[in-house]
């Protein structure tokens, strides 16, 4: 059974970091794009970043460049969302999704990890 699951949310400071992990199973991710998104309450789902097959290409919204990094280790079958300099607006439930082609959209979703970033 196909399947990505989340891990490394919880509750940080403002100004804090945390590390998400995106591990898959039952698929190998070597021939998918990974892309982390989020979903505040009350808002839309949005798109986060990233990463393509290789490793070779990442992708940010401007909300979060050069504050988060997306990287993957195919041979641990994970991707890493790195979080530093978090702030309160960042608070919201990250999913991964794994992508066979990023321009026709997600195939595959996990079932969230809750960040809330709060003093």
């Amino acid at each position: 059974q196909l399947q990505l699951v989340e891990s490394g949310g919880g509750l940080v400071q403002p100004g804090g970091s945390l590390r998400l992990s995106c591990v898959g199973s039952g698929f190998t991710m070597d021939y998918y794009a990974i892309g982390w998104f989020r979903q505040a309450p009350g808002k839309e789902r949005e798109f986060v970043a990233a990463i393509s097959w290789s490793g070779g290409s990442t992708y940010y919204a401007d909300s979060v460049k050069g504050r988060f990094t997306i990287s993957r280790d195919n041979a641990k079958n994970t991707v890493y969302l790195e979080m530093n300099k978090l702030k309160p607006e960042d608070t919201a439930i990250y999913y991964c999704a794994a992508s066979a082609s990023m321009d026709k959209g997600y195939d595959y979703w996990g079932q969230g990890t809750q960040v809330t970033v709060s003093s």
